[in-house]
């Protein structure tokens, strides 16, 4: 299984939950189409066979700035439909890519991304090198909150007092952006502003490799334990690792830190976590590819393309909780006595 990480342009998160959906449709079938012709220069039909992937749609960067780009997690291979035949999918294995491979993925992305921009009118279209238009429908929608995320990309503050200036950061630094050369790796090319990373792959069977790597890929945007408060009640951010300029960390006011909080809630109706091939919600592999419920560890069937859950359910999925169950006498089922809304009320059951 393959990780690709993709980061575009920043003028892609203008607002547009239409444009971040065509963005990662063009990154997931680009590098669909990779698999998908490997498997063709194998002999196999190109009707016949489907990749897979899973997406989660980061809208932050480790300085808790608003910085979209996408954590790609691919089947290292492509299942071949033997549905016709009463058969069962089979998975045929690939070969993991060479960085010529990559170069060639990101450099078509890159181009189909840059004209999409360009049609869609976020990108001028005179011009050769991408230049931005400043077209942008959220600020005539929610102009506070296309200013909150404006600011947020370009790591500005964008009201109070400092509105306009940079955000304060911690450590020694060096030169600007601009004076520190990119640095590629093993499978990892950068190409006029786009970069994608593919030099993680977990083994077949190994869950537990597949459990971190999800867990990274799907974290959030704020590490509470990098997070404290200084002499002069600022709050001060850490980074895991410096930059390249010598940023350590950044110090906010509360105020500020909600502003950078609030430009990185997602619009109504944005999924962030998206399937793509043979592993999306209505394919008709999709039952026979993924592990049943009794592999999942499930004790009863469940049917996940349910539009709308209870609480009961979503608690139960996310934090092991049932709340269905009495857990005093499990013949009975849990029901809703009173809900309370009255603060005081609530501490005070809560220190009893």
């Amino acid at each position: 299984m393959g990780h690709f990480g993709t980061r575009p342009l920043a003028v892609l998160d203008g607002g547009v939950q239409e444009l971040t959906a065509k963005v990662h449709t063009i990154i997931r079938t680009t590098i669909g189409q990779y698999y998908v012709n490997k498997a063709v220069a194998q002999g196999l039909a190109r009707a016949n066979i489907q990749p897979g992937s899973v997406t989660f749609i980061q809208r932050f960067g480790s300085a808790i700035n608003l910085n979209l780009h996408f954590h790609v997690i691919f089947l290292e291979g492509v299942y071949v439909d033997r549905t016709a035949q009463g058969l069962r999918p089979r998975f045929v294995q690939g070969e993991p890519p060479t960085d010529a491979d990559i170069a060639a993925v990101v450099q078509k992305i890159s181009r189909r991304v840059i004209r999409t921009l360009r049609r869609l009118g976020y990108l001028e279209s005179d011009f050769d090198a991408p230049a931005a238009t400043g077209y942008d429908p959220l600020r005539d929608d929610a102009p506070e909150l296309a200013r909150t995320m404006a600011a947020s990309v370009q790591q500005r503050i964008a009201f109070g007092e400092r509105a306009g200036q940079q955000v304060r950061r911690l450590g020694a630094g060096f030169g600007h952006v601009g004076e520190t050369p990119i640095l590629t790796g093993p499978r990892c090319t950068s190409v006029q502003g786009f970069s994608l990373h593919a030099n993680t792959q977990v083994p077949a069977h190994r869950r537990d490799q597949l459990e971190c790597l999800l867990c990274y890929t799907a974290r959030g945007a704020v590490s509470l334990e990098r997070l404290a408060q200084d002499a002069n009640s600022d709050l001060v951010y850490t980074f895991t690792h410096p930059w390249s300029d010598g940023t350590m960390g950044i110090r906010l006011s509360p105020l500020e830190l909600l502003e950078k909080l609030a430009a990185l809630v997602p619009l109504p109706r944005v999924h962030l976590v998206r399937y793509g091939g043979c592993l999306a919600p209505y394919s008709h592999l999709r039952g026979s590819v993924i592990p049943t419920p009794r592999q999942q560890g499930v004790d009863e069937e469940t049917d996940t393309r349910v539009p709308c859950w209870s609480w009961a359910r979503l608690l139960k999925r996310v934090f092991a909780l049932d709340m269905v169950r009495c857990p005093w006498c499990p013949e009975r089922a849990l029901r809703i006595i009173a809900a309370i809304t009255h603060g005081e009320v609530i501490r005070k059951i809560l220190r009893r």
